[in-house]
């Protein structure tokens, strides 16, 4: 198993999350702080569907140091609520995919916004695209607002 510095310095050539953590690809940011970056997934399952990844590069939930795992899911905490706040959902769906069906070897947590009958069933659900580059960037600045007023009322 490669020590820690191999294995960052490899991830930040072929990890997409990496990449995006190191502005050396784009994404829709939501949220930063020095424990982990959210953003709009590109492919959403409702408008605002969000992951919370690590900045540091850990496979999976069990890769994570116990001393990352609080802070990572009071982060998850926040995107929560401001989901439910800035985009008055009902509640959110929230996953993490250890391995199978883990499209990207970056530990990430997925927050969906869920209104009462949007549909999805179960843990398998069709995927969208934002209809236009403004309609995403609307869903970013309302999850923004949310967490700056969330972190402010703190």
């Amino acid at each position: 198993m490669p020590d820690a510095k191999d294995r960052l310095a490899h991830s930040s050539t072929t990890c997409i999350f990496c990449r995006i953590i190191q502005g050396e690809e784009r994404a829709a940011l939501v949220f930063e702080d020095s424990i982990s970056v959210a953003f709009l997934d590109h492919r959403p399952v409702f408008p605002g569907h969000c992951l919370l990844v690590p900045r540091a590069h850990y496979e999976t939930l069990a890769d994570l140091p116990a001393d990352l795992v609080g802070p990572l899911f009071q982060n998850a905490q926040l995107l929560e609520r401001a989901i439910e706040e800035g985009l008055a959902a009902d509640g959110a769906f929230v996953a993490l995919n250890n391995r199978v069906s883990q499209s990207v070897p970056h530990v990430h947590i997925h927050l969906v916004p869920r209104h009462r009958k949007d549909g999805l069933r179960g843990f398998f659900w069709p995927r969208q695209r934002y209809q236009d580059e403004s309609a995403r960037q609307q869903v970013q600045e309302k999850l923004r607002a949310a967490i700056a007023s969330i972190r402010a009322g703190s």
